[in-house]
């Protein structure tokens, strides 16, 4: 198995890289910028130059690998186009070069309330909207797949157990970007999350369940 991670130099896409390295899975980054690519990554991950915004950069990209992970996402801007081109265009982009590549299953790092409109996350030039359009896009590519929605994202250590749930089920809480990482690489090997949409947060009453038996819970 070789894994392709776009958006690898982000805060969430870095734990994938490292947590893939942790399984000892070869792994490719798709990085814009070298420099910054080499201060935050290890040299398990090879590191190849393109950007989903550019789908001409993509195919070579992911020539020889196996499975992909998509962890990009928009950065607050003024730019009111940037959520629809990163978020809804860049993962269409990425989607259609792992078919053309028959990547065999892409994990999709998503948002939890992606379905809720009035959502105040929208007033960023309707993020979750665009989110929720890139996922329906993918769910419709006849690749297999596996969706996470995480809550809001904490760069510090878990604390709590993990609580996963099915689509439009949890409307608030957080994790640690780790835990996401740690779900997304999971999802790998677990027959049970192929072809899943699932939302993930942490919270201390949380039943003390496997990621095994979470996948497998859910349907």
């Amino acid at each position: 198995m070789k894994a392709f991670v776009a958006g690898a130099t982000g805060r969430t896409g870095q734990l994938i890289v490292k947590a893939l390295e942790q399984r000892q899975i070869p792994t490719r980054s798709l990085v814009r910028d070298r420099q910054k690519a080499a201060s935050v990554l290890s040299d398990w991950s090879e590191q190849w130059v393109g950007d989903v915004l550019q789908p001409e950069t993509l195919d070579a990209a992911i020539a020889g690998c196996d499975v992909v992970f998509c962890a990009t996402g928009a950065q607050p801007s003024w730019d009111p186009t940037l959520p629809y081109r990163v978020d809804f265009e860049g993962t269409k982009n990425l989607v259609d070069a792992a078919k053309r590549q028959q990547v065999r299953h892409m994990v999709f790092v998503s948002s939890l309330c992606v379905s809720q409109l009035l959502h105040p996350l929208n007033i960023f030039w309707l993020i979750l909207v665009w989110k929720k359009q890139a996922e329906a896009y993918l769910q419709g590519s006849g690749l297999t797949y596996t969706i996470v929605r995480p809550g809001g994202l904490k760069s510090t250590a878990p604390t709590d157990p993990i609580q996963m749930a099915a689509a439009d089920t949890l409307f608030e809480g957080s994790l640690s970007r780790e835990q996401v990482a740690e779900v997304c690489v999971e999802a790998l090997v677990q027959p049970s999350a192929k072809n899943k949409l699932v939302e993930i947060i942490a919270q201390p009453d949380a039943p003390q369940q496997s990621l095994e038996q979470w996948f497998s819970s859910i349907t």
